[in-house]
């Protein structure tokens, strides 16, 4: 029952996950990105840890979730500012891959340490989500001041590429799952938050359109995804209340309302006011 219940939340997210590459495809990278990043894979790896461990586990995987998304914040920035700085244009999309990722890895190592710390007594795991929240939110709005052309893409991405990275979305919230359940809630919640669909879309993106559509949804999609973390927050609260089926829909209505419509609004007033 509890491999099946792995599976089965490992497959829903990673069909879900190959929605956001398909959205900034034909959107293009403003509104794809912000509105491609609304809670996705979130909702399987919450229903999960809750479903296989209960609200303990729940409470403390969700709370590393906005720090994981702020390190995904720092992850996008690469993507954004190191390829202006290497020279080849055959080098730049392997040395930013492997330069987001060990980014990624160590801070998210550092992170780890510090939650493990700090929610000992020093604070509580509401506290560091909100802590997160809130820095990312500052890290995405000095990202997106500036203007970047955010086109949509011309050519289609590859079958196999969308393939690809619905696999990588599962297995993330699979090994987020298999963490939670041999009781490492902290590591579970920095699983989920793993990048692999911020990677997956830029490199796909990457390779069917050009540099230009994955950096112009970068920023975008570092705000939108603050979504993802709103929605951790809430379902802390709302997946004990009122169960997994209703304190899913409460928490995924409460992130897109409170943070993706705003979000999206803010943004495009603002594009449109340089423009």
């Amino acid at each position: 029952m509890v491999n099946s219940t792995i599976i089965l939340y490992g497959i829903f997210a990673g069909l879900v996950a190959i929605l956001v590459t398909v959205a900034i495809e034909k959107f293009g990278g403003f509104i794809g990105g912000v509105l491609g990043t609304v809670p996705s894979t979130i909702i399987p790896a919450a229903a999960g840890v809750y479903a296989l461990e209960g609200d303990d586990s729940l409470t403390a995987s969700m709370s590393v979730v906005p720090i994981g998304m702020l390190i995904n914040g720092v992850f996008l920035g690469v993507w954004i500012i190191l390829p202006k700085y290497i020279a080849s244009d055959r080098l730049k999309l392997p040395i930013t891959v492997v330069s987001s990722l060990l980014t990624w890895a160590i801070l998210a190592l550092l992170s780890l340490i510090i939650a493990r710390e700090v929610t000992g007594g020093t604070i509580s795991e509401m506290t560091l989500g909100m802590i997160g929240l809130v820095l990312l939110a500052i890290l995405a709005i000095m990202f997106n001041l500036s203007n970047r052309a955010a086109p949509k893409g011309l050519n289609k991405v590859p079958i196999i590429i969308l393939s690809i990275r619905g696999i990588a979305a599962g297995l993330a919230i699979a090994a987020c799952l298999v963490l939670a359940e041999i009781g490492l809630p902290f590591v579970a919640g920095l699983a989920s938050a793993f990048p692999a669909i911020f990677l997956t879309s830029m490199v796909a993106l990457w390779l069917s359109q050009g540099p230009q559509v994955p950096q112009g949804a970068a920023a975008p999609m570092m705000l939108g995804g603050a979504s993802v973390s709103v929605y951790a927050l809430l379902a802390m609260w709302s997946l004990p209340s009122f169960g997994i089926f209703i304190g899913s829909i409460i928490a995924w209505f409460g992130a897109v309302g409170l943070w993706t419509i705003p979000a999206f609004l803010l943004l495009r007033k603002h594009r449109l006011g340089i423009d």
